[in-house]
């Protein structure tokens, strides 16, 4: 099979074609193959060398979605569309980068689509992290208003599609105007030109400042993203666009507004129920929900797929695909 290789941290071009053997499953495992696979910034922090726990030469990829192509668990029938993320997948086991991928069956979500391959390949990550961040890290309910900083990833924009089905009035941040109607499209009640002072800005369309806040773009944000709140508003912190990660020489009663309240979300494929799943991508084939899906690459593109994902030159989802595009 071909897989795409990381032998060690280093620009795009670190990542090279190989052909390796098909992984055998054991038991409890599951071998997918691969129609196509996601790119995330967690991707990218492992090429970067950010990433912990990671041994040399790997596989990128924490995602993928495709058929069984074994389950010796009898978990899975051949042929059955599945997808996974999450649970080391790409950093302490291979990942998704590649024509054939193995991992734990308890990380696998079967569902049914005719949607295309590149399309469904979009959806794992991408809908478990807005998913969770949604239901676990805020608890959002209907008729509130969310903040989404950093809108024009891929997880704000799930987030943001998944907030207006629930009911939600949406803020979504971009510092890119140019950007600006790719969030309208989605269903953005409002569009913020993140100039560093976003607070001021919702405060301007929320005088008492926002119920929910979702920070993705990490602690140089996180400040002026927990201004916007209102007083007992909760802001989880998801993301880290900006590569940086750790709030230094960090001070409760001085960092955190009175009485707003900072949760976080980190998550695993076990917080994407497989119904959850099903009716989304039902709703998105009825034409109800979208993915924003911004760009299909074959596998040969790698590097510039990369590149393009480290320069954020689009809004949306970055999908390899292992077959054809649509």
């Amino acid at each position: 099979m071909r897989a795409v290789v990381l032998d060690a941290p280093g620009p795009p071009e670190a990542l090279r074609i190989h052909e390796r053997p098909v992984p055998q499953p054991g038991p409890g495992w599951v071998l997918i193959e691969v129609r196509a696979s996601g790119l995330n910034r967690s991707e990218l922090h492992t090429r970067l060398g950010l990433a912990d726990g990671v041994v040399f030469p790997r596989v990128l990829g924490i995602e993928a979605t495709g058929v069984v192509a074994a389950a010796p668990g009898g978990e899975f029938e051949p042929g059955q569309q599945v997808m996974t993320m999450m649970g080391g997948m790409g950093r302490t086991f291979d990942g998704g980068y590649a024509e054939y991928t193995c991992v734990p069956a308890g990380q696998v979500i079967p569902f049914r689509s005719e949607l295309p391959w590149e399309v469904l390949g979009a959806v794992p990550e991408m809908l478990q992290t807005a998913y969770g961040s949604l239901t676990v890290g805020l608890d959002a309910q209907a008729g509130q208003s969310l903040l989404i900083r950093g809108g024009t990833s891929s997880v704000g924009m799930a987030t943001a599609v998944l907030a207006k089905r629930r009911g939600l009035t949406v803020l979504a941040t971009t510092r890119d105007p140019a950007k600006a109607g790719a969030l309208t499209e989605i269903g953005a009640d409002h569009v913020l030109i993140d100039d560093g002072d976003v607070a001021t800005q919702a405060r301007e369309l929320f005088p008492d400042g926002v119920d929910l806040a979702l920070e993705l773009v990490g602690t140089p944000a996180l400040p002026d993203t927990l201004r916007a709140l209102r007083v007992h508003g909760v802001c989880c912190f998801t993301g880290m666009l900006s590569n940086q990660w750790l709030v230094r020489d960090f001070y409760p009663i001085g960092y955190l507004p009175r009485g707003v309240r900072l949760a976080a979300y980190g998550g695993e494929a076990d917080d994407l129920p497989a119904a959850v799943l099903q009716e989304f991508l039902d709703a998105v084939a009825a034409g109800t929900a979208t993915i924003p899906l911004a760009r299909v690459y074959p596998l040969d593109e790698i590097v510039r797929a990369h590149a393009d994902l480290e320069a954020n030159r689009v809004a949306g989802k970055l999908v390899v695909s292992m077959t054809t595009p649509s």
